[in-house]
């Protein structure tokens, strides 16, 4: 009887949720999936689980020939020279635009990944989600302008995000070796 009590809570509280009007975040009105590939260095979110902790995050996309997005979740778990943690969820390009996406990391669950921004140089993004509980500032290079972050900081909140709540990943590489010796 007290499992029946405790289910019948749980399935109150989801449908109680359920019934929550979120407003669905916006997104851009068009990806161009072939641009958009490639790797984006996580600079700041508002992290899953996950992701606690994060070093040297980034996110790497490819174009499959059905259509889906191959993906490689990469970082370093809590510290630059912590264990490295590899992901390969897939992407499934949900509408014309491109820009929403379901990611699954284990069937069958899947994930609402709303792209809210992308520069026209495709730099620099910011992936959301309607719940706004998670966010992810990302760019091409490991480091930001202080300009350019201030500016995705300003599009998360005008998405409905506390910014306050951002977190910033740690990114620290290599230099490049030089060309010339």
């Amino acid at each position: 009887m007290k499992t029946k009590g405790i289910l019948a809570m749980l399935a109150s509280v989801f449908l109680l949720a359920g019934c929550q009007s979120i407003q669905p975040i916006f997104t851009v009105s068009d990806v161009d999936l072939e641009r958009f590939m490639g790797d984006w260095y996580v600079i700041a979110n508002i992290p899953t689980w996950l992701e606690q902790g994060a070093h040297n995050a980034v996110e790497s996309y490819r174009l499959d020939a059905d259509g889906n997005v191959a993906t490689e979740f990469r970082f370093r778990a809590d510290a630059f020279d912590g264990p490295e943690k590899v992901y390969r969820p897939t992407g499934y390009v949900q509408d014309a635009s491109n820009a929403l996406w379901d990611m699954q990391f284990v069937w069958p669950l899947r994930a609402e990944y709303r792209i809210v921004y992308v520069d026209p140089d495709y730099q620099r993004t910011i992936i959301g989600r309607s719940a706004r509980d998670y966010v992810w500032l990302m760019a091409r290079s490991p480091q930001l302008h202080p300009t350019e972050f201030a500016e995705l900081e300003r599009i998360v909140a005008e998405v409905g995000y506390d910014p306050a709540q951002l977190r910033p990943v740690p990114q620290r590489w290599p230099e490049p070796e030089s060309l010339t010796r």
